[in-house]
Parts: C-alpha cells; structure tokens; sequence
C-alpha cells in the first residue's frame, strides 16, 4: 500500500492500527480498544517476523480481537475497578435510606412516593398520603418502603 510517495507493508499499516486504537483508548477511555489494539499489534508482529498473506492476516485479526476481548472482559470480571462511590451510576440504589413521603396512598402494599420533584411506584405498608416513610430497598425500580 502507499501513502503518498511512501510505500508500506501490510504489516506496519497493522502497527500504526494498533497505535491510533492505543491512543483512543487513552483519549475515550472504554477498556475496548486497548484489545483490538493489542490484536492488531500482535498481528503486525506475526505479519513483520513470519510474513503473512494479507488474507490470513485479516483472520488472524479477527481471531485475536475476538480473544483478546474474551479474556479481557474475564480479567475484569475477576478483578473489579475499586471505586470511591460504588453506586455512581445506579439512582435507585442511591435512595435507600432516604425518607419520602408518600404521594399516592399506599394501599394493598401498592403506592406512590415523591422522591425529589418526582414520583416513584412504591410497595410496603399501607401508609397515607402525606405520610413519610423510609427507602429500605429497590427492587426492579419499585422502591421497598418501610414507616418510620
């Protein structure tokens, strides 16, 4: 292939692959790209030292990113990213413990809470409007409630 005036190899256009997929791995971070990066330099490396055909190296890409992927995400699973706000992301975990009031009468377990400027299907004793009562936990975004 040629860029310009230069002529390259397959196998340092596999190389510079594998640099542009490093550096967006580093500018959108995402834990993704960093494996294909890794499979497009091991190809590259294969490509430079063995020498290939273009086709095989296209499979052998695929192998790699399909693997490389595999056991990343396995890496991961088994060795979790400690964070300093572990439920960053889930609102609803978030809320247990809160105390709200009820919006719409709890009634045959079944009601409404106001949360914020919201409202929030809630279970738990029957409780008035206007009552305030506890979050104690969420279960398929219905809030558990408890009085207080």
């Amino acid at each position: 292939m040629t860029l310009g005036s230069i002529t390259l190899e397959p196998h340092w256009w596999w190389l510079i692959i594998a640099v542009i997929l490093g550096v967006l791995e580093i500018v959108i971070p995402g834990v993704f790209l960093i494996w294909l990066a890794a499979a497009a330099a091991i190809t590259g490396l294969v490509a430079l030292f063995v020498g290939v055909p273009l086709a095989a190296q296209f499979l052998m890409f695929a192998v790699l990113a399909l693997l490389a992927t595999y056991v990343g995400r396995r890496w991961y699973l088994a060795n979790p990213v400690a964070s300093s706000d572990p439920l960053l992301n889930d609102r609803a975990a978030r809320l247990v413990g809160e105390v709200v009031t009820v919006a719409v009468a709890i009634a045959g377990g079944e009601g409404r809470v106001r949360v914020g400027d919201g409202e929030w299907p809630a279970r738990g004793a029957d409780a008035p409007v206007g009552a305030r009562v506890r979050i104690a936990a969420v279960e398929h975004g219905t809030l558990i409630v408890e009085p207080l």
